[in-house]
């Protein structure tokens, strides 16, 4: 669960793609313009700063250094899949004397749409720090 592998990460944006519309590539945080755009990286560090714990922002070196951020963001991230990939997999076994059958159906699917959304975060990290760090998305015919 949760291991299917992101497509590569220079694609072309798709019409109705995440990120197509604001012409970063599909998987592209929607709060962030594209690279191309003047200051895209201040709402890129915001939006990292939003998946990572909430004590990252006292820390100014984040804002003064986004590429670290990205790079940070994208470890704290592939700790939570890790996580989830754990709790899904032992949850049944784990709480089966706790919980009744109904609670552990719900608790699973409660972490199988976390997992997707992780995974969903993840590839968006993983963007952004692939344009903080020069590469071009180049779109594809």
């Amino acid at each position: 669960m949760f291991d299917n592998p992101a497509p590569p990460l220079r694609r072309a944006a798709s019409p109705g793609a995440p990120g197509g519309a604001r012409g970063g590539p599909p998987g592209w945080p929607d709060r962030v313009p594209p690279p191309s755009a003047p200051g895209w990286q201040m709402p890129a560090v915001g939006w990292l700063l939003d998946h990572c714990p909430a004590d990252y922002r006292m820390y100014a070196v984040w804002r003064r250094h986004p590429i670290a951020l990205a790079w940070v963001t994208t470890h704290h991230l592939d700790g939570q899949l890790g996580a989830m990939r754990t709790a899904y997999r032992g949850l049944r076994v784990d709480l089966a004397d706790h919980v009744e059958p109904e609670g552990v159906a719900a608790a699973l699917a409660a972490l199988e749409a976390e997992g997707a959304r992780l995974l969903a975060a993840r590839r968006a990290a993983g963007l952004l720090l692939e344009a903080m760090e020069g590469h071009a998305f180049v779109p594809r015919l």
